[in-house]
């Protein structure tokens, strides 16, 4: 069995219209939705053996924090370019490739990649995953190459504002 949560990043600052789009930091509410989401996956039992994040600045910061406060290693924290603005097929390329070594992947990223490759994958569809949403699903195979559409099944959908008012 493998598991995979996709994880969009934490809400980002629009505030600095100088900065690329790679580079935009959190803001105050992108900060205060990754310790409700951290205190979510741990609650949850989710242990990721591996966590595959885009570099882009608001993504790296979200997977990071989330790491340090789920107690998930830094050293199984890496970073992939290709996450960054991936359409559905690419994020597909990269799950498939993932070692088989690791049966539970969480995949930090980005709209609209991370909720086309959710409703690719599972057996229920979701309309938009929020910042800071988390969607999970479990594959009934033994290796990631055989991740293909509706293989998996859906264990949940979890987002901030599910636990607070913004």
């Amino acid at each position: 069995m493998k598991k995979l949560f996709l994880l969009r990043h934490a809400k980002s600052s629009w505030d600095y219209r100088e900065l690329d789009d790679f580079e935009r930091p959190l803001n105050k509410r992108g900060r205060r939705d990754i310790p409700v989401m951290a205190k979510t996956i741990t609650e949850l039992k989710i242990n990721p053996d591996f966590i595959l994040s885009s570099p882009a600045l608001r993504a790296a910061y979200t997977a990071i924090n989330i790491a340090q406060m789920t107690g998930v290693p830094e050293k199984l924290l890496q970073y992939h370019n290709l996450i960054y603005d991936a359409s559905t097929s690419v994020l597909l390329n990269i799950v498939r490739n993932i070692d088989d070594k690791i049966n539970c992947l969480l995949l930090v990223g980005h709209n609209p990649g991370l909720t086309s490759l959710a409703n690719y994958l599972s057996n229920k569809r979701v309309e938009n995953i929020p910042t800071c949403g988390l969607y999970g699903m479990e594959f009934n195979i033994l290796t990631w190459q055989k991740a293909a559409e509706k293989s998996a099944k859906y264990l949940l959908f979890e987002y901030p504002k599910k636990f607070h008012r913004s």
